[in-house]
């Protein structure tokens, strides 16, 4: 027997990010698979809701599984275009056929339909005009490009 589920919450676009990436750094084989980073060069945020830059120094940690898996944990900050400063914690998956994994990895431009991107996103800010960001949970579908990852950010409702 299936259970009736109620209507699934809706998704409001948020913002679209643009960061830009530096080389990717291997701290070679772990417990769970290849341990790695990629520091994060900065970039914009641009959208319905948020606005403004990303600072450098951000960092996407990332284990590169056995089963061909990516798992992501990116840890950034945003200066919104008010000033404020916001914390994001993004937590994802890239997977695809190893063909497409490995066109990625070399920099070639793929369709964002060729792969699976998504990440789980949180924010943190102590700034008044932004604190409903502290109770809200995104939904982003990622696209990764040579230097640059794109992520189109939307609000769970």
């Amino acid at each position: 027997m299936t259970p009736d589920f109620p209507t699934a919450p809706p998704l409001w676009p948020m913002t679209r990010v643009e960061c830009r990436v530096r080389p990717l750094v291997s701290l070679g084989p772990g417990k769970h698979g290849e341990r790695r980073y990629v520091p994060l060069a900065g970039g914009r945020v641009a959208g319905p809701e948020l606005n403004g830059e990303i600072l450098d120094g951000g960092v996407d940690w990332q284990v590169q599984r056995a089963d061909g898996v990516l798992e992501i944990a990116a840890h950034y900050v945003l200066r919104l275009d008010d000033g404020a400063l916001v914390e994001v914690q993004s937590d994802g998956v890239r997977h695809a056929p190893p063909e497409v994994m490995a066109a990625l990895a070399r920099g070639e431009p793929l369709p964002r339909e060729a792969y699976y991107f998504r990440t789980l996103m949180r924010f943190q800010t102590g700034a008044p005009a932004w604190q409903h960001l502290n109770r809200l949970l995104a939904l982003a579908v990622g696209e990764r490009l040579a230097d640059c990852v794109r992520l189109d950010v939307y609000r769970v409702g």
